[in-house]
Order: structure tokens, then C-alpha cells, then sequence
């Protein structure tokens, strides 16, 4: 059986950012957005919003590649797998802000800033861990929670397609979804 992910579909996006929001809310160390704004190492969003032709929205966040590049750029063994099964999770302990990572990734997912997980550090990358420890709880990741348009779901992507396909036969024989 596949795990669930994140599926995105930008075109049912509205560019609210609430997504960006929430997530920072839930890697905050109150879990509180009221508590979470006057923490001293403010919490960073994982999911990130491209503009695309006409101001289009795009929600872009990490696809947890397998093999992942990021991980394979990563000197100090920074982006681990041992973690959650199927998440590629950033150890802010032993990131060293060197950026490879970044520049390995093909979707512009990385950023860095300072962690409260490794105060001590200016700054370490910072990328989705897929709300692991929110999922292993029974909820689902902050962005999926706070999306109100069904641009973000979380389901088997094998779900997502075979619903795709029967929306595609539909179309094909005239019937409006």
C-alpha cells in the first residue's frame, strides 16, 4: 500500500497563502500562530507560493524525491531518510548551511534560515518534513488543513490518478464532472 502525500493542483489556487501560514504555525515551538509571531527564532514556512503567466499562483513545496539529489548533495548527512518512512527530513543539528542541497534540488524547495532546532547556527536548510510527527498524531500536514479550495490534498497519488483518468473519461464522452 502507498503512503499518503501531498498532492498539489495549482490551478485551485487562489494565492491566500494560508498554507504558508499554518505550516509555519505548526514547526513553531508553541504550535499557536498568536504565540508563534513573538517567538525569538520565528518559524519558516516549508510550502512556498511562484507566481506564475497572469499573476497565477503556484504552491510549491518538496516531492520527497527517491533518490532524492538533495539528499545526495548533502555532506554532513544533513537530509535524512531514517526519520519518517518515505519523508526526506532536514537534521538541523548537523546541517551545515553550505547549500548544496539547494542547488541540487530541482524544484527550489530549500531555504534557509535560523532554526530553533540548532539555535546556535545562523542559518540551515530548511525544507517540508511532510508534518510527520503531525500525521503520525491522526491529523493531516498544516498545509492540507488550511487549504479551503482543494488545491492541496493528501491521499495515495494512485487515488489522485485513477480519479484524474475517470475525469478524463468523462470528458472524452461529453459528461461535465
Amino acid at each position: 500500500m502507498l503512503k499518503k502525500t501531498v498532492i498539489v493542483r495549482p490551478e485551485l489556487c487562489v494565492g491566500c497563502m494560508q498554507c504558508m501560514i499554518r505550516c509555519a504555525e505548526a514547526h513553531s515551538q508553541s504550535k499557536s500562530l498568536a504565540s508563534a509571531i513573538g517567538e525569538e527564532i520565528l518559524a519558516k514556512p516549508r510550502i512556498h507560493l511562484g507566481v506564475g503567466p497572469e499573476n497565477k499562483p503556484f504552491p510549491n513545496k518538496c516531492r520527497h524525491c527517491e533518490p532524492a539529489p538533495c539528499q545526495e548533495a548533502c555532506m554532513p548527512w544533513a537530509i535524512r531518510d531514517d526519520i519518517a518512512e518515505g519523508l526526506k527530513i532536514v537534521d538541523p543539528t548537523r546541517c551545515i548551511g553550505c547549500g548544496m542541497c539547494a542547488m541540487a534540488c530541482p524544484y527550489y524547495v530549500i531555504r534557509f534560515f535560523q532554526d530553533a532546532g540548532a539555535p546556535e547556527r545562523p542559518s540551515v536548510a530548511v525544507k517540508c518534513d511532510g508534518c510527520h510527527e503531525r500525521v503520525a498524531a491522526g491529523a493531516i500536514p498544516a498545509c492540507v488543513a488550511a487549504c479551503k479550495t482543494g488545491a492541496l490534498t493528501f491521499d495515495e497519488v494512485n487515488l489522485y490518478l485513477k480519479q484524474g483518468t475517470n475525469r478524463l473519461a468523462n470528458a472524452v464522452y461529453g459528461v461535465k464532472a
